[in-house]
């Protein structure tokens, strides 16, 4: 009996030295992660810091460029410096890819080399399998598709309001450089025989305008 209490003394020993070990494993590895963060923004006109504002961030990498493509010099310095265990943290989907198979094959991507991927203004998370989780994929997917769809439907609306004008006799939202009135006194002088340069400085207007508004 005396034998036994040594052995489980020792046992319970033993256990106490493995959950020490699992904890300073675990610190270092948490010690060791790295929180990443990529902004990307398509024109000199955006501000880039409202991206991922208040987010902590051990490294950032910022893109100025379009996101038809996942061809950016600072999302593949990104890419290549992400290593497993660490955290990559994203404004939207948007900002890291517009198409939706980009998307889905970017974070597939980063989930299989156990990166975990955040989109913030989702706020979404896809951690390292989540991949093979048919609900988390489907979400992706789904989001992803409007992410995708929104741009092409406000440039769709932005043409037909433009197309809507012009049917209406507006030139695109601009003001008619010329009255009736004037676009007639301009006529008689053309027909007078005035030169159309001579016509268009004096009425303070380019030689296109007498062209495409009278001359049409």
């Amino acid at each position: 009996m005396e034998a036994f209490s040594v052995h489980l003394k020792s046992l319970h020993e033993f256990l106490d030295r493995c959950r020490t070990k699992s904890k300073n494993l675990l610190d270092t590895l948490e010690d060791e992660m790295a929180r990443v963060g990529y902004r990307r923004v398509s024109s000199w006109e955006q501000r880039s810091d409202r991206q991922l504002e208040g987010v902590e961030l051990d490294e950032v990498f910022e893109d100025w460029a379009s996101g038809k493509d996942l061809n950016r010099p600072q999302w593949e310095a990104a890419a290549k410096y992400l290593r497993r265990g660490d955290v990559l943290f994203v404004h939207s989907m948007d900002r890291l890819a517009r198409n939706l198979s980009d998307l889905l094959a970017t974070v597939q991507g980063l989930n299989d080399r156990g990166v975990e991927v955040r989109f913030v203004r989702e706020n979404l998370c896809f951690e390292p399998g989540a991949g093979t989780n048919p609900m988390a994929r489907l979400m992706l997917s789904m989001l992803g598709a409007v992410a995708e769809f929104e741009p092409s439907l406000i440039l769709e609306l932005q043409r037909e309001g433009i197309a809507h004008a012009k049917h209406l006799g507006a030139d695109a939202g601009r003001k008619r450089a010329l009255s009736d009135d004037q676009v007639e006194q301009v006529r008689q002088r053309l027909h007078a025989g005035e030169k159309v340069a001579r016509v268009a400085r004096e009425m303070g207007i380019s030689r296109q305008t007498v062209y495409s508004h009278v001359l049409k």
